[in-house]
């Protein structure tokens, strides 16, 4: 042997066949238990017998969740599966297939490529997307400054923005749809997503009815390691908007679906989402704590997982709040939150609902002093003033501004979010100066 033996564990009935010959070569792997099925498999990864598995094929709830939380916890997975057989994740760092029939030390050898690719991305800069990390409070965060941005030249060049906020209703999905919206009417390819685990409200905005939830089907596919950019288009609702098409991935259907959207599933589309459009507006939901965490189960879903790693992955972020006594506060403090769970987020701030009312005369004047007096570093990137009227004709027509109140204020300034240029239509003046006639010698004027 010229390296330490790989402790390794079977799953299933096919993969236990494989001991005896395996154990006759004395090494580079030895069987330290038979597993009967993927609770056990978890069982031996949290208390860390082995750094590799053999799977079975047919194996249950292989999905790519489940491989993550392997990577998690150190443990390597050789599928048998022969190259027509669906093996989810089969071709990311820890994750190897093997034919079945195959020799016991070509599979020792896979075993051992397996490990040394996992260890591989562990030491990699980049390795903190392939890992759950700022999703999973159970994995060690890596410091801020090894986070690195994707390369330019990697498969999918679609840019990916989080629309963000604190709880009360600071205008997310009001702000998330219209961006939207104004970059399809002006002709980009877009998909807005509705990642909002606690009260998904997109499909309500645009007047969807059907109740497909097309996140939780997108994730499931991903899952499954079977989404891929058309599956993806196909699973989007497409909304025409302003003379553009726009697709949508609506949200959950009830609050409780929320362990159908898991990190490593929803990462996977976000990616795919980066291939198919060129833009990606992502609604989040508002909670970053490191919930559901048990200190004997690593393992256990985490409901604010999608909203981690949707921050996690995007581009640029946007922390939406609302401009009023109570908004304003609630925000800072939660910048300082994000900044904690989150350390790779570069937020730009934008104020909703600036109006007089709330905050006082000159409301931008007001809101620019009082935050550098109170607030964070961050500067005020936007301010979006109140249009209650306006954003009620949106709702109630399920449309964008963009189509029920082009001349909106609101529109203006949420256009400009996204660099979008707003046409103004001037009307032209109906008077008799443009469409009457006045004879000299006449002291009436004659329509022309």
């Amino acid at each position: 042997m010229t390296g330490p033996v790989i402790p390794v564990v079977t799953v299933g009935p096919a993969a236990g066949e494989y001991v005896p010959g395996l154990e006759k070569l004395h090494g580079p792997v030895t069987v330290v238990r038979r597993c009967e099925g993927v609770p056990e498999l978890l069982a031996a990864g949290q208390a860390g017998l082995a750094r590799a598995a053999i799977l079975s094929p047919g194996t249950g709830e292989l999905t790519v969740s489940l491989l993550e939380r392997l990577r998690d916890t150190g443990i390597a997975v050789v599928v048998l599966a022969g190259e027509d057989e669906p093996a989810a994740g089969v071709g990311a760092p820890g994750v190897r297939r093997a034919p079945p029939g195959i020799a016991p030390g070509p599979l020792a050898e896979l075993v051992a490529a397996a490990v040394e690719s996992l260890s591989g991305a562990e030491r990699s800069p980049g390795g903190r997307a392939v890992t759950s990390a700022y999703a999973d409070p159970a994995a060690a965060l890596p410091p801020p400054e090894q986070a690195a941005e994707p390369p330019s030249d990697e498969p999918g060049g679609g840019t990916v923005t989080a629309v963000w906020g604190p709880t009360g209703a600071p205008g997310r999905t009001t702000v998330a749809v219209n961006m939207a919206a104004e970059l399809a009417a002006a002709g980009s390819t877009v998909l807005l997503v509705d990642a909002d685990t606690y009260g998904a409200s997109t499909a309500a905005f645009l007047g969807l009815l059907d109740e497909a939830a097309g996140l939780a089907q997108a994730c499931r596919l991903a899952d499954q390691g079977t989404l891929d950019p058309d599956g993806l288009r196909r699973v989007a609702s497409t909304v025409a908007v302003g003379g553009g098409r726009l697709g949508v991935l609506t949200g959950l259907t009830r609050p409780d679906r929320w362990p159908e959207v898991r990190p490593a599933a929803l990462a996977r589309v976000l990616e795919c989402a980066r291939a198919s459009a060129a833009v990606t507006i992502v609604d989040c939901g508002f909670c970053l704590e490191a919930d559901e965490e048990l200190s004997f189960d690593t393992a256990a879903p985490r409901r604010n997982g999608a909203a981690l790693r949707c921050l996690e992955l995007a581009d640029s972020v946007l922390a939406v709040g609302a401009a009023d006594a109570v908004g304003v506060p609630r925000l800072v403090r939660s910048l300082a939150v994000l900044a904690e769970a989150v350390p790779s987020a570069e937020p730009r701030v934008v104020l909703n609902k600036v109006r007089p009312g709330s905050v006082g005369r000159s409301p931008e004047d007001q809101l620019r002093e009082a935050w550098e007096r109170f607030g964070p570093g961050t500067a005020i990137s936007a301010f979006l003033p109140a249009d209650f009227p306006a954003a009620d004709e949106a709702l109630l027509a399920g449309s964008a501004l963009v189509e029920t109140a082009p001349s909106s204020a609101l529109r203006r300034a949420i256009a400009g979010l996204v660099d979008v240029t707003v046409e103004q239509r001037q009307r032209r003046r109906i008077g008799w100066s443009s469409n009457e006639v006045k004879f000299s010698w006449m002291p009436v004027r004659l329509p022309r």
